[in-house]
């Protein structure tokens, strides 16, 4: 079938998905000669409308997993927000260099559910948003040369395809429908309970708001951004986007499933695609 249009879609509080979602969506535009959009509803303001696909459009939508899930204050929007249209769909997950789980058939099947086709799948590896050393430099120069492999050989999967035929979903591992999510643990082995940690800020603040301008969730205050006045997803977008390094997590919980990730998780991890 002709690709008229490759899309690139994706929520990505710290900008590791949304680069491995551009590099794969800019690959199969070229192998398609199609042209290319974008949609990032990584802010609360582009969670606001409906978007919509139809035949003869490949779509590669990405999201980061937490806790082995799609992010569950995000899955609404995803499962709502979208109208497949009879599009081709490629779900892509990135994670912290422990496992995907199931994030990565819960994406599908809510992508299968809105009326898309999935057609290619692939989990990828990239820095953990709570921690400056596991997945550190990932995704890097190998990752998303092998990124731009498997999208090529997406495209060239879907322009094989019969525009009348129906496929299965892609298979992917995991537990379908996925049943839990994973239980943060501590150092100590124990279940590690941080929900309610919220995001501290230093004397090195000047208030230039940028940590309220990136939050996924809208929840710092404009003017006083020491104020935290909604849900804090941990996505740590305030964290890594300060300029000063003015925001910090000291919750005990928090940091003790951190030193866990970081003793127990260090071995690299390989990317895995599913054509």
């Amino acid at each position: 079938m002709q690709i008229t249009t490759v899309s690139k879609v994706y929520f990505s509080p710290c900008g590791s998905t949304a680069n491995i979602i551009t590099h794969m969506a800019e690959a199969a535009a070229a192998q398609c000669e199609a042209p290319l959009s974008a949609v990032d509803f990584t802010l609360p303001a582009a969670r606001e409308k409906t978007y919509r696909f139809g035949p003869e459009e490949l779509v590669f939508f990405g999201t980061p997993v937490y806790a082995g899930r799609v992010p569950n204050k995000i899955m609404p929007f995803i499962r709502d927000g979208f109208l497949g249209g009879g599009a081709l769909a490629v779900p892509v997950v990135t994670y912290g260099n422990r496992s995907f789980d199931d994030g990565l058939v819960e994406l599908r099947n809510l992508l299968e559910d809105n009326g898309f086709h999935t057609i290619g799948a692939a989990a990828v590896v990239a820095r953990h948003s709570f921690s400056m050393t596991l997945g550190a430099g990932r995704p890097n120069e190998a990752d998303l040369r092998e990124a731009a492999l498997f999208a090529r050989r997406v495209a060239e999967k879907a322009e094989a395809l019969d525009g009348a035929g129906v496929w299965e979903p892609v298979a992917v591992p995991g537990t379908d429908p996925p049943e839990a999510y994973y239980t943060p643990l501590g150092i100590d082995g124990n279940p590690a309970k941080f929900l309610k940690a919220v995001p501290k800020l230093s004397g090195k603040c000047d208030k230039c708001g940028l940590c309220a301008k990136v939050c996924p969730m809208g929840s710092i205050d404009r003017e006083d951004p020491g104020r935290i006045t909604g849900i804090c997803i941990k996505c740590q977008a305030c964290v890594r986007k300060c300029p000063r390094q003015a925001r910090y997590f000291d919750d005990a919980a928090f940091l003790s499933h951190k030193q866990m990730l970081e003793q127990n998780f260090t071995a690299a991890r390989e990317a895995s695609y599913f054509v």
